[in-house]
C-alpha cells in the first residue's frame, strides 16, 4: 500500500473520532419507526418529519432521536425546539 494512503487511512480514523470536525447543513433519511417508515430531516434551518405527530407539533420522536444521536454535528439552532424539550 501506498505511503500517502496509508497516511490518508490513519487521517480518517481520526477524524471519525473528532465529531466536533463536522456540523451537518442539511441530511434526509428514512427512519423505521415502530408503525411505519417516515422521510426524517434537515434543511434550510428546519427539521421536517412524514409522521402525523410531526405535522401538528413541529417535532417528533424522529427528530429529537436524530438531535440526540447526531449531538455536536448539527448546529445549535437544530438542537432546540420551539417546545424547549430537554433532550
Amino acid at each position: 500500500m501506498q505511503s500517502s494512503l496509508i497516511g490518508k487511512i490513519e487521517k480518517a480514523k481520526r477524524y471519525a473520532q473528532e465529531t466536533e470536525r463536522i456540523t451537518f447543513s442539511e441530511f434526509s433519511v428514512k427512519f423505521q419507526g415502530e408503525h411505519d417508515s417516515y422521510d426524517t430531516g434537515y434543511k434550510d434551518g428546519k427539521w421536517h418529519c412524514s409522521c402525523h405527530f410531526f405535522s401538528s407539533w413541529g417535532l417528533c420522536s424522529h427528530t429529537m432521536a436524530l438531535q440526540k444521536m447526531l449531538g455536536s454535528m448539527l448546529p445549535k439552532e437544530a438542537l432546540t425546539t420551539q417546545h424547549d424539550i430537554a433532550l
